[in-house]
């Protein structure tokens, strides 16, 4: 076993002494997936089922990751510390929690990853179980990036009628298929489903998508979302969050942003029309909050902006903080916005589930049923004024405030009901024979 993993004292005692053949491994790593997959171990570990808990070490301070370890009340049995560009990070996952999965394999145990989303854990943690006969449980399987088509675009880049533009999008027919944005996450989770044994799908489009991919059908389960549960555990403490006192300007409503994709943040042009179209509504008077990530920072700089920023900053209107490490507190502030205006996968969820008109300042989106069913809008980062009216547009929209909750209930119980209901049928892994259930015939004499 290598010396870069940290494995809590018990560990594997605690394995040989359990008779249970299958161990349901949740695994974490930022904090989107730690959001979305407390709940499901905490549902798991209510069932009495023997659950573990794995974290591959990609966030690791207290505002990504630790907070919220400490706020959901959850401790991972190991930690797999990888560090290093990305593609030594994904060989670190592979190599690190292959040596655990032998180990557990040779003990006799079935182990049950449950993956999430699109992110590289979810990826590589798949691959990984599936070379050593493990399939996993994609939790949040399907999720396909759609596009408007060129000639939207167009037309408002010839001049924006908002109200139209807004009901274009939410015509199916306007939208293509194919996007490799967000990247790397489009690639992430479409490699993880060929080693996916049950497929979770948060929505019908997620299903239809995996249904053209020529998935199992009886494998895909339309569960909705575990960000909905999420939301739902730290909703009560939230009236008693004192973010407020932190930053009084948020109290009466406030233009959430939030840049930090890749594709956005390697581009100078993408980049600098989001961030001049944030510019312009300060110094029109809106109250912005705006969220840095590590990505974030570099883009500011490597462009050549951060005396820009530093101006907004003196002004009482603008907000300029780092991520926030509780869940708590960002639900608090949201439900006091206005608008959030990010390129995030999961705020366009947030933002429906809170009812809260959301722009997305990319080409495209991976959420594409909330902008097909009026709760969010495209703003393609490719003209500031452009973005900007958009985002106004959207701000307290009460058509958009007023789209009903997409992403379901007590989705945690749901997967775990799934995931229980398969394994008395049949194994998550299984070749041919097995899922036909046909019999060797005699053999010829």
């Amino acid at each position: 076993m290598g010396n870069d993993v940290t494995i809590r004292e018990g560990f594997w005692e605690d394995l040989k002494a359990d008779a249970r053949t299958h161990v349901h491994l949740v695994m974490i790593a930022t904090k989107p997936d730690i959001i979305k997959q407390a709940p499901l171990y905490l549902e798991l570990k209510k069932r009495g089922e023997f659950v573990l808990l794995g974290h591959t070490g990609q966030h690791y301070d207290f505002n990504l990751s630790g907070g919220m370890q400490e706020e959901f009340g959850i401790v991972p049995d190991f930690n797999l510390n990888i560090d290093g560009p990305v593609h030594q990070k994904v060989a670190q996952i592979i190599g690190r929690l292959g040596d655990l999965l032998v180990e557990m394999k040779t003990m006799g145990k079935i182990v049950i990853p449950y993956v999430h989303g699109d992110t590289m854990t979810a990826m590589a943690v798949s691959n990984t179980a599936y070379m050593n006969e493990f399939a996993s449980v994609h939790v949040e399987a399907g999720i396909r990036t759609l596009t408007p088509k060129r000639e939207i675009f167009e037309e408002i880049l010839q001049g924006l009628d908002w109200e139209d533009y807004f009901q274009k999008l939410q015509v199916e027919d306007n939208w293509q298929r194919g996007s490799i944005e967000p990247y790397p996450e489009q690639f992430n989770t479409r490699t993880t489903e060929p080693a996916t044994g049950l497929f979770c799908a948060p929505t019908e489009q997620d299903r239809d998508s995996l249904i053209r991919e020529g998935f199992r059908e009886d494998r895909i389960k339309v569960v909705g979302n575990t960000v909905y549960d999420a939301t739902m555990m730290v909703m009560e403490d939230a009236k008693s969050s004192k973010i407020f006192e932190t930053y009084p300007a948020l109290r009466d409503g406030f233009i959430r942003f939030c840049i930090h994709r890749r594709e956005n943040c390697a581009s100078r042009e993408r980049f600098t029309a989001i961030f001049d179209a944030m510019e312009q509504l300060v110094n029109e008077g809106e109250h912005v909050l705006l969220i840095s990530l590590y990505q974030t920072k570099t883009a500011v700089e490597e462009f050549g902006l951060a005396s820009r920023l530093a101006e907004m900053e003196k002004k009482e209107n603008f907000v300029h903080s780092d991520v926030w490490p509780f869940y708590t507190d960002v639900i608090a502030a949201m439900q006091k916005a206005s608008v959030c205006a990010t390129d995030s996968g999961s705020m366009q969820e947030e933002m429906n589930i809170l009812g809260i008109p959301c722009v997305t300042l990319r080409f495209g989106s991976d959420r594409a049923e909330t902008v097909l069913a009026g709760a969010n809008i495209i703003a393609p980062p490719i003209d500031g004024k452009l973005i900007a009216d958009i985002i106004k547009g959207a701000k307290n929209h009460e058509g958009m405030k007023a789209v009903p909750n997409l992403y379901g209930t007590e989705v945690s119980k749901r997967i775990v009901d799934e995931v229980l209901a398969l394994l008395v049928k049949e194994s998550l892994f299984s070749f041919e024979q097995d899922r036909l259930k046909l019999s060797p015939l005699p053999p010829v004499r």
